[in-house]
């Protein structure tokens, strides 16, 4: 994360100061949800998960070194209350990557979504990347509403490349994502039957795909699988300039 109080979170996230915090908690690490990965100067958000509830975990994170905790309830350990962990990480997640676009320009952000490979092909754009300069990309398969907020909050001031995947459950989901990260460049790998239950139609699932694309800004670019006759077509849905790729056709192509 970029450096920031304990005090700065507490005002963008209409938090409270409790459990003795002074407000002058200075965040120099990432935030974390497992308090085992916990280090010093980072910052622990109590994530109330299905079997498992964060709070519980408090001191020990403290004991890590954790500069700060994010909770929904006063457990007397120094922690920013807000009334929800997880929008009060996209809410820390949308603020710290516009800072760190003011502070550099240069910085792009790039994610992928589609039915199939986006963790694959995730893993080689990061490897690539960072061949040319700090980059941050999501551990495993971080793509949705919580994973996304963690992986952003990795960047720092050096970060050239931030490698975003985002998954999708039903129409609406992508676009929720694209308001914590707004992309430079949306690549889109295809359109399958994975989650076809939940959507309801293949259709549907282009739809969802597609809201990556519509999401970028005219100076951004997507990136459209062009042997995917749904992906293709979501060259419409783009405000940005275009660029196919596949083996057989596309503005890019592989071979051999």
């Amino acid at each position: 994360m970029l450096q920031i109080t304990a005090r700065e979170i507490a005002a963008l996230t209409d938090g409270a100061l409790v459990g003795g915090a002074t407000g002058d908690e200075l965040v120099t690490g990432t935030a974390q949800i497992d308090s085992r990965e916990v280090g010093p100067g980072d910052l622990f958000a109590a994530f109330l998960g299905e079997s498992v509830d964060g709070h519980g975990f408090l001191a020990a994170a403290q004991t890590s070194g954790a500069a700060i905790a994010l909770v929904t309830e006063d457990r007397g350990v120094p922690a920013v209350q807000v009334d929800d962990v997880q929008r009060a990480l996209s809410v820390l997640a949308r603020e710290q990557l516009g800072r760190a676009r003011r502070e550099n320009p240069e910085l792009v952000v790039l994610a992928i979504t589609g039915s199939a490979g986006k963790t694959g092909t995730k893993d080689l754009l990061g490897t690539i990347l960072g061949a040319h300069g700090p980059t941050v990309a999501p551990a495993g398969s971080f793509n949705n509403e919580l994973g996304l907020p963690l992986t952003v909050l990795r960047i720092s001031a050096e970060t050239r490349y931030l490698v975003l995947e985002m998954g999708a459950r039903g129409i609406g989901h992508i676009a929720a994502l694209t308001t914590v990260a707004r992309p430079d460049i949306s690549l889109v790998l295809n359109v399958g039957s994975a989650h076809l239950g939940e959507f309801g139609s293949i259709d549907a699932i282009a739809q969802a795909k597609g809201e990556l694309v519509e999401a970028l800004a005219p100076e951004g670019r997507a990136i459209l699988h062009a042997e995917d006759r749904l992906v293709a077509a979501m060259a419409q849905r783009s405000p940005a300039p275009v660029t196919t790729w596949g083996f057989t056709d596309g503005d890019v192509r592989g071979a051999d």
